[in-house]
């Protein structure tokens, strides 16, 4: 039954003014530890706190993408999630997608038929209402009211809102496509962004309301996009990802020139909102596109079926058994059947960083947390005072240093003080002027001064048109003699470090080798100190490791671990690290330990050493893993391990909100049957709302724990884990 907080009235700012309260609950407690208490689901992104008082945000989301589909195939299921908790949603559409023209499968194109593109496109059109209004209403035939939106480029777009729901809509820039993944097309948004053609026209619909069609420049086109942001003032926006790179068999691009350019642009329309000072924080999100199709199903059970049923619906999949009221047609017959879906209807993996360090306590449990808003980046600081008291948090501090991409990872260093690690996209004036760079801001004179000016470490890429950009969020481990290691992954797929010295200086970029490595690879230490680098491939996981502390880095080997389905989670074990990462399809979290002297047996059977190149052919003994259970879902997992032993998890669900558990004693025997004295299959609580980014956890020195993620709204939300404390999420 929809709840008052699913009718509450939305301006075209997209601000709610309503909300609805969940009865906070024990879940999971046991031994003196527990999750945090949780409430029901909340459809406004309203929750019980744990005073007792409502929390209302204001949270809204902007969509940007190239075609019509490419939100269903590559940002569902968030856009669902989204949709189906009542919070403003805006998606906007670059181009018409009207490819040939012909609506029909492409096995079975009529012949010699001509095409009418701006038929195709309204189809296409139609089959993207009726899913947007299928996921929110359950009706796919609820009616929509189309208007004429003039943008702030001087041309027209089509504005379309769902009836009886005014805060879900859709805008049409209606710009030609490309019309080919990779082919030279100059008239498309690649050749626009790239300075091939000046200007690139646009493609009306057969039935839209926009009477007559329009050219943009690329100025023109900036200024449209930051036209839509500041109408409907997003406090949370998600584009496609602008550096898929390239394939490694070809060197042709990883995914369709009119994704990445029309991310590009969508970055430079947010450089400039950046400096606008009425608008709301906000954060971003990116999403990778085709090349989700060959890697690990992400999605299993109702969340894949609830992504295909949306897209089936977008594909008119039932037309020989249901009537279409449109003379276009009502949906896109180029998708169907089921089986062209090509694995992207199992997938969704953020482009952005995946960090789940960027939470960390200090003396007297205070708290810090590092996170990206506004394209800066974000310091908020909880005075000490105790993990369950209220309040504390001081208002985000934005440091110097605009384009800071999502993703970031804080360090501790040697005098106490942080050191943040992190990306920075820089857009010249030029085409040629895109780049990415590493690089981080650092505390002056230890753990109490402030943050300094961002410092670069440029990039292992020799330029954007090699690899277009293509590396991936820094992992980062301070030595026990304080020398930094920077690890990233490159668009060649393989990693790349740089290593600063202990007396400052920083080394040269150098190979690490590998093949085939995705995401954002992983670092951790042992008990002696020893460094170990982790990185997934769509096959299996791969290792680097130093014999001896401080020495050079051996490998890669094939460690034996299953393929996982994004970033592995490293912590000290022992003689070992302990690995947390997400099995395909289930989105189980599992857990496995790699010992050393098992990688070093390894690194004998053949791998290379630092600067070798070694292709990760040597494999190690199998590695146990254990199944830690929970509810499903995608993205990195949180991780920290509390006093007397217990382990504090965080985690994105399938339904897109968080869980959290506590695993009792060691997490390898977590679940083991029959096995005496081993701890229980732990138990996860769900919270009900959704947020941004990736969850972070951290122990407090009193005791128990702290999670942490970042609201849509662009806000802080915490909760105090275990020690008896009192759970409940609340606002910084």
């Amino acid at each position: 039954m929809l709840t008052a907080a699913l009718l509450c009235a939305v301006t075209v700012a997209g601000v709610t003014s309503c909300g609805g309260e969940g009865a906070a609950s024990d879940v999971g407690k046991k031994g003196g530890q527990r999750a945090p208490a949780l409430g029901p689901p909340a459809p406004t992104g309203a929750w019980a706190s744990a005073s007792g008082r409502t929390v209302h945000t204001s949270e809204s989301v902007l969509q940007i993408v190239a075609h019509p589909d490419d939100d269903l195939y590559f940002i569902n299921p968030e856009v669902g999630q989204a949709l189906r908790s009542g919070r403003p949603l805006t998606t906007v559409f670059l181009t018409s997608g009207e490819s040939d023209g012909v609506n029909a499968p492409r096995k079975h194109r009529p012949a010699h038929s001509p095409g009418d593109r701006a038929t195709y496109a309204e189809a296409r059109q139609n089959g993207i209402r009726a899913a947007y209004a299928e996921m929110v209403t359950g009706d796919r035939g609820t009616r929509w009211k189309r208007t004429v939106l003039r943008t702030a480029g001087g041309g027209r777009a089509e504005l379309d809102t769902l009836s009886g729901h005014p805060h879900i809509r859709l805008v049409w820039t209606l710009l030609r496509e490309a019309g080919s993944i990779t082919a030279h097309r100059p008239h498309s948004l690649h050749g626009l962004w790239s300075g091939q053609v000046s200007t690139l026209d646009t493609q009306l619909t057969s039935s839209g309301p926009v009477p007559r069609a329009s050219t943009y420049t690329r100025e023109q086109l900036v200024r449209t996009l930051t036209g839509y942001l500041r109408t409907f003032r997003p406090t949370h926006i998600r584009i496609q990802d602008p550096t898929p790179g390239r394939l490694d068999r070809n060197k042709k691009y990883a995914d369709h020139q009119d994704h990445f350019s029309g991310a590009r642009f969508a970055q430079e329309a947010l450089a400039r909102y950046e400096r606008d000072k009425k608008r709301p924080h906000f954060t971003v999100e990116s999403y990778l596109g085709y090349f989700n199709g060959g890697l690990p199903h992400v999605l299993g059970g109702k969340a894949a079926e609830d992504k295909l049923r949306a897209l089936d619906t977008y594909a008119w999949s039932d037309r020989n058994r249901t009537s279409c009221p449109h003379e276009a047609g009502c949906g896109d017959l180029k998708m169907v059947p089921r089986q062209q879906h090509q694995g992207w209807s199992h997938g969704i993996r953020h482009t952005s960083g995946d960090s789940t360090g960027w939470l960390s306590a200090g003396s007297g449990d205070s708290l810090r947390a590092f996170s990206v808003l506004d394209g800066r980046i974000a310091v908020r600081e909880r005075r000490a005072g105790g993990a369950g008291g209220a309040g504390g948090w001081g208002a985000p501090e934005l440091l110097p240093g605009t384009g800071i991409d999502p993703g970031l990872s804080p360090v501790r260093l040697a005098d106490g003080g942080t050191a943040v690690f992190g990306t920075r996209t820089l857009i010249g004036p030029e085409p040629a002027g895109y780049s990415r760079e590493v690089g981080f801001t650092v505390q002056q004179g230890g753990r109490t001064g402030s943050f300094g000016p961002w410092q670069t470490l440029g990039t292992p890429e020799p330029a954007d048109a090699v690899g277009l950009s293509d590396i991936s969020a820094p992992a980062v481990s301070v030595a026990p003699d304080g020398a930094l290691t920077v690890v990233v992954r490159n668009s060649n797929h393989s990693l790349s470090a740089r290593v600063q010295q202990p007396g400052g200086a920083w080394l040269p970029w150098l190979r690490l080798g590998g093949r085939a490595v995705h995401g954002d690879p992983a670092v951790g230490t042992d008990a002696e100190g020893r460094l170990y680098v982790v990185a997934s491939t769509p096959k299996n996981v791969l290792a680097w490791f130093q014999k001896t502390p401080g020495g050079d880095l051996s490998g890669p080997v094939t460690t034996g671990l299953p393929p996982t389905t994004g970033p592995v989670r490293l912590q000290e074990d022992g003689d070992g690290v302990r690995l947390y990462f997400r099995a395909p399809r289930t989105g189980s979290v599992s857990t496995a330990r790699l010992r050393g002297a098992d990688l070093v047996r390894g690194i004998g059977a053949g791998a290379g050493t630092v600067p070798g190149t070694g292709t990760g052919a040597s494999v190690i003994a199998p590695v146990k893993v254990t199944d830690l259970g929970g509810p499903g879902g995608y993205g990195p997992i949180g991780v920290s391990r509390l006093s007397g032993g217990d382990t504090l998890l965080a985690a994105r669900t399938g339904r897109g909100d968080l869980a959290t558990t506590v695993v009792r004693g060691t997490p390898g025997d977590a679940g083991a049957s029959g096995a005496p004295g081993a701890p229980a299959r732990p138990r996860w609580s769900s919270t009900g709302f959704l947020f941004a980014g990736t969850p972070s956890t951290s122990a407090v020195p009193s005791g128990g724990g702290v999670v942490a993620v970042t609201g849509l709204d662009g806000r802080l939300y915490w909760a105090p884990v275990g020690s008896g404390r009192a759970g409940g999420w609340r606002p910084a």
